[in-house]
Parts: structure tokens; sequence; C-alpha cells
């Protein structure tokens, strides 16, 4: 196995690069709303939006203003964490950057949930990791809870969750780079911590992401400087907001680029192992061949999303496109895309789903409402050529099978060739790598 420190240093030295590369951009990544409203001094100078304007978490199919918390900034939550501002949203929850007043110089991440969540299944999962007390080189690379607790609302109690304070995430960061893709050598560097990160999962921790993709890949942090600028920042030019009687809906602040080791996040769609899991999972141009079915499904779905993952921060387009001409998920897209690039599945494969019969006749010939593509994954790659691509494609081709089972293990994958090729050409890796 090679040191710690000199796969560490590596990472540190490719997201250095990437920084000297995109510095320019880096000065100046607003948010759209941050860059619409500086346009207009008077708006500026108020630092206020229109009632009208649908802000951030407003944008959410269902949202009613009573079930968000109504966070403002400065606020101290739980008489220990001071609202610094506002990291991001989603559906159901809120994500705020704050300092711990307990601990000096120190900022967390605090995720404030919905009072309407019927299920938490994220707090389970990540006190059964801290639980496990794990010295698996994995358990560094998820994301720390570091404290929870509930807080009352005007509408109901909210779970809070605080985490360890991360940077942005490889969705933003590659919105930042030359091209909106990642150098070969930056995806190796940055993808082999979330394997490590996976395999800890599976075989410490049994538990099932099920939602890989870059948002949910956070860079870390050498220091707290990022954080204490993002407070600078936000004191001296507040991001926008919209006031009302209520409540304030905020525009989330982006993170400075930080330079750490990444950590995977978000295990709120996880799930503990169970051979009966057919609940529909993963975000929609993600989603295995088994999930799309209806079939059960396992720890090899987290490996198709780990694929996807590469292929997305690599290739200049994302490998499935299942979208109708409305713009909405189609499973006949998705699946004719699949055929298009893999092939025919398996006939013991369809016979696992019922469902199967909506796309394909008795004899597994394609029946689906859309024509199969004319593609091929040898097409679909389009920055790689030579020994290098046929490199890469077998990498991609050990996760991208039909059967869960025909998917090769996380050990397999994490010492592929293609994946380990910038640390054999430096010479850092003088045996076969390990996992832990």
């Amino acid at each position: 196995m090679f040191p710690l420190p000199a796969r560490h240093a590596a990472l540190r030295t490719g997201i250095s690069g990437l920084a000297r590369l995109t510095a320019s951009r880096l000065h100046a990544h607003r948010s759209p709303f941050q860059t619409k409203v500086r346009a207009s001094s008077v708006v500026a100078q108020a630092g206020t939006l229109e009632s009208s304007a649908l802000l951030e978490e407003e944008q959410v199919r269902g949202f009613k203003p009573e079930h968000y918390y109504p966070v403002r900034i400065g606020e101290r939550l739980n008489d220990r964490y001071s609202v610094i501002g506002k990291l991001g949203y989603g559906s159901a929850s809120t994500v705020w950057l704050c300092r711990d007043l307990h601990q000096e110089n120190d900022y967390v991440a605090l995720k404030i949930y919905i009072n309407r969540s019927k299920v938490h299944r994220e707090l389970p999962i990540y006190e059964h990791i801290n639980n496990l007390h794990s010295p698996h080189g994995g358990c560094d690379r998820i994301r720390k809870l570091l404290d929870t607790f509930l807080i009352a609302g005007p509408h109901g109690k909210h779970r809070c969750l605080v985490h360890e304070a991360l940077g942005m995430d490889l969705e933003e960061l590659r919105d930042l780079v030359p091209g909106k893709m990642f150098d070969p050598d930056l995806v190796r560097q940055t993808l082999r911590e979330i394997l490590r990160a996976l395999h800890f999962l599976r075989s410490e921790a049994r538990v099932i992401h099920t939602d890989i993709q870059p948002r949910n890949i956070l860079l870390g942090i050498l220091d707290n400087s990022a954080f204490a600028r993002f407070e600078r920042d936000e004191h001296e030019f507040p991001m926008p907001r919209k006031v009302m009687s209520t409540h304030t809906v905020y525009v989330s602040r982006p993170m400075p680029l930080t330079k750490g080791v990444p950590s995977l996040c978000d295990l709120s769609e996880a799930r503990f192992y169970d051979s009966e899991n057919t609940d529909l999972v993963m975000p929609d141009a993600y989603r295995a061949p088994e999930v799309v079915l209806g079939m059960p499904w396992s720890y090899s779905t987290d490996l198709w999303g780990f694929a996807m993952t590469l292929w997305d921060l690599f290739e200049p387009k994302r490998l499935f496109s299942p979208y109708g001409e409305d713009l909405r998920y189609s499973e006949d897209h998705h699946l004719a895309q699949m055929v298009s690039l893999m092939g025919p599945p398996p006939a013991d494969f369809l016979e696992r789903s019922g469902k199967s019969q909506l796309f394909w006749d008795a004899q597994g010939n394609w029946k689906g409402a859309v024509p199969i593509p004319d593609a091929s994954l040898e097409t679909a790659e389009q920055r790689l050529q030579g020994d290098e691509k046929l490199l890469f494609l077998a990498f991609i081709r050990k996760m991208l099978q039909w059967k869960p089972e025909a998917r090769s293990s996380i050990d397999d994958v994490f010492t592929d060739e293609w994946l380990f090729a910038d640390l054999v050409a430096s010479g850092d890796i003088v045996r076969e790598p390990q996992i832990l």
C-alpha cells in the first residue's frame, strides 16, 4: 500500500494546479443571483429582492414556507451555533455555515430539516457509523456528524444535523474548470478517495449510499481560511435575500476553492443493507437498470453511480440523457440508451422483473416506445485515443453491466490499471495498491 501522505499530497498538488488554471474564473465566482442583483446599485445596496421572485427552496415542487425553519443570519441555534450564511437547500432541508461558539475559531455546516420529514434515514446511519470507531481509511472519507438536536419552529419541530464544514462540491468545481471537464489525473486522485469511502460503507458499515453524484462529493480543507473568507464576504457583500413578514429566503453563497482531500456526504437517501430493497433511488440520469426496472438492488448500485459520476466529471456529455420531448424523465429513453451502449440485457436478468415486459417481448426483443439510438460506448467517449481509450473503456465496463452481480468488486475497480496510471507513471506505487 502506498503511503497515505503521498496520496494526499498528490491530490493537493492536483487541486493547486487547478486553482492556478482557473484563478481568474474563481475570482469572479458568483451565483447568477448575485451577479444579476449587483447589476442594479439600488437593489445591491438594499440587498433584497422583490417578493414575486421565487428563490432556491421556493422553487421546489410542493414548497410550503411553514415546513421550513425560518433561519436568520446572525441567529444562535441551540445556544451554540451562530449562523453566518447559507450554503444550500433541498426539498427537505436547508444548510448553513455556522460558528461553533463552544470551540474557538471553529466552523460547522448545519443541516436543518423541514418539520414534515416523516422518516429520518440519515441520523441513524450516521450514528451507526460513529459507533463503529473504525480504523478503515475510508471512514475518514465520509463527512463527519458532530452533533444533532431539535429546534422548535413556528409550525413544529425541526431535526438539525451538525456536520464538519467542508469545501465546494465537485459539480461546482467542474463549472470552474476550463471546458467543464476534469484533467484525467485530477479525476483519478479524487475518485480513488471516494472508492475508499464506498469500500468502508460496504465492508464495515453495511450501508448503501444510493446517491453517488458530483454534488455529493465535497472538497476537504487544510485550514479555516476559506470559512473566514466566506464569513468576511457575507459581512461586507451580503448575498441577496427576500424579506417577508414571517421569514426570509436567502440566496446561497458559493464556497471558495479549497485544496483538501474530498469526502462523500449526504446520507439522506442511504439504506442499511437489505436483500429486499426495491425503493426508487438514485438521481434520474444516474439510475441503475435494476432500479429502473423495480428489481431488488444492493451495493452494486453504488458502483453504477460511481461510473456515472466518473463519466460526468471526465467527459463533455453525460453518458445518459433519459428525457423525452417534454423534458421529463423517461424510462423508455433511459433503457433504450442502455441497450445502445451495453447491448441487449441477458434473458435471465429480464426474468427478474415483470416490468421488463413493458419494454421487451418474450424473445428479449426491444419493444419500447422509442427506438434504440445508433450509438456505442466507443463513440460516446470523446477525449481519449489509442491505448488510453481502451483502458478507460475497459475500466468503465467493469461497472457498466446489466446484471448487478456481473459488475466488478470495489477492490477490483480500485486496483484498475487506468485508475492508478498517474501513480505508476510517477513511481509512487511500487507494489499493488490496497484499498484500506
